[in-house]
């Protein structure tokens, strides 16, 4: 079957090559978005992402094939890092809400300024999303104090303790995986690295006989180096730029929901007053 494939027309190539890997990296990073059982889907990503890359090696240029069995690995990093890519987007785009942060802080502001609590919880609850979600947990526990006997101080207290509660339950699921994107850009630039050390190792080896040195083997060792090399870095970059760009992306939602968060405490003192 995988002579078969190497024997394949160009059309059929292309597919297995790229319409294969970004399929199953779209599927796993939808699941990995919205499913609790991150271990199982994480499982059949390692499992199917080494089984299509050890395919998608077979179906690659013989020049591409001549970097060795490292190009496999590199195959696979890169269906991790696509397959991540589309999963902290997703989870992102989620993390934002039913609509867009600035027309919900205007709903919401109307509503503490008229002093309609209940109607701000429902509003959160309609926005969805990590702001409402820490939003609604303050005003929940603002509601809940209301009728205590405590001090204005530690009312206070309490309701900031409740809002950190709620923003330390959001942030996890904000930074998740973004680990893995510097890992795989850490580990993709080793990988090509180790391939480019081997394809050396050759190139001398041929060099090394006595005489004229073997220029196949020569050629095929150099070639072998710089395939990897390419690829480790083409995995490195990827890696690096997807981490820094959802990092910027966590700190920005953060540095806004700080805002929000400020601001009904201040709305909701007004309104005391």
């Amino acid at each position: 079957m995988l002579n078969g494939l190497m024997n394949a027309s160009m059309a059929v190539k292309v597919v297995i090559m790229g319409v294969v890997p970004a399929v199953l990296a779209a599927a796993l990073g939808i699941a990995l978005a919205r499913t609790k059982k991150v271990g199982l889907i994480t499982l059949m990503l390692y499992v199917l992402g080494l089984a299509v890359s050890f395919v998608i090696y077979k179906t690659l240029p013989k020049y591409i094939q001549d970097g060795g069995p490292v190009v496999i690995v590199l195959c696979f990093l890169l269906i991790l890092l696509i397959t991540y890519v589309i999963e902290r987007s997703l989870t992102i785009g989620r993390a934002r809400g039913a609509k867009n942060l600035t027309v919900f802080m205007e709903e919401f502001r109307e509503l503490l300024r008229a002093g309609n609590v209940t109607g701000a919880i429902a509003a959160c609850n309609a926005q969805k999303g990590s702001t409402a979600n820490v939003l609604r947990a303050g005003l929940e526990k603002y509601l809940a104090l209301q009728g205590s006997s405590l001090s204005q101080d530690k009312k206070t207290a309490e309701l900031q303790r409740a809002i950190e509660e709620a923003n330390m339950l959001e942030t996890p699921l904000l930074e998740r995986n973004l680990i893995m994107l510097t890992t795989i850009a850490s580990i993709g630039t080793m990988v090509g690295l180790t391939g480019t050390t081997i394809g050396m190792i050759r190139a001398f080896q041929a060099m090394a006989h006595a005489g004229a040195p073997d220029a196949s083997e020569l050629a095929r060792g150099i070639s072998e180096a710089l395939i990897n090399t390419a690829g480790g870095l083409f995995n490195g970059i990827g890696g690096i730029v997807a981490n820094n760009y959802f990092m910027n992306k966590v700190s920005l939602f953060q540095f806004g929901t700080d805002e929000a968060v400020y601001e009904m405490q201040q709305l909701l003192t007004i309104g005391e007053k």
